[in-house]
């Protein structure tokens, strides 16, 4: 499955990500205020295990977390969850094609899964969903392997910026547009062991990267 390709509408919040990202290349970006503290984060994973362990009760089901964004999410998750479970992991790349008229952008995965899923209870572990593509493209493609079940348990959720019509059956916090650092969330491969999640401000060019 490695090197699996897939052609999707451009994502415009992606779009502007990268475009902002090199206008405060030369600034000096620095961790804000804390947005959500280690406990309310806890208590909401917790909650969300609970919820998972009940629907799941004499089931087994196999997390897979979205590197790298996940990996603190999905460890918090799996320990939240008192069913018997496995874990495992995809890494995936987004890139523009070299025609750009085409409006698109190829999705492929770097890693895959190290097992088949054909009639496991599989829960996709992502710490962000906005457009909604990638989580899409996801779906369509280990829903090809046949699993028993297919959902999806998201940390943060911004279904204002949504694309594709999902249904994600777990969610963490509805959040706003801004960018975030901490708990998995980085800053150029930076700040995502901070315990907590806090605003990324980017210095005296603008108080939000959004």
């Amino acid at each position: 499955m490695d090197g699996e390709r897939s052609d999707v509408p451009v994502d415009p919040e992606e779009e502007l990500a990268e475009e902002l990202e090199e206008a405060i290349a030369t600034a000096e970006p620095e961790v804000g205020a804390v947005y959500l503290d280690s406990e309310t984060i806890a208590g909401r994973v917790a909650e969300l295990g609970a919820e998972i362990t009940r629907d799941y009760a004499g089931q087994e089901i196999l997390l897979v977390g979205l590197l790298k964004g996940s990996v603190f999410f999905a460890a918090d998750l799996a320990r939240a969850i008192d069913v018997p479970l496995e874990i495992d992991f995809l890494a995936l790349s987004s890139y523009k094609q070299e025609h750009k008229e085409t409006g698109s952008k190829a999705i492929r995965f770097l890693k895959d899964l190290d097992q088949p899923i054909k009639d496991k209870n599989v829960i996709v572990v992502q710490d962000m969903i906005d457009s909604g593509l990638t989580l899409h493209y996801i779906y369509r493609s280990l829903g090809l392997r046949r699993p028993r079940t297919l959902e999806a348990c998201i940390l943060f959720d911004r279904p204002q910026l949504r694309l594709v019509d999902l249904d994600v059956k777990y969610t963490g916090f509805e959040v706003s547009d801004d960018f975030f650092v901490g708990y998995g969330f980085d800053y150029r491969q930076l700040y995502r062991n901070l315990p907590y999640v806090a605003y990324l401000n980017a210095g005296a060019l603008n108080p939000s990267l959004f």
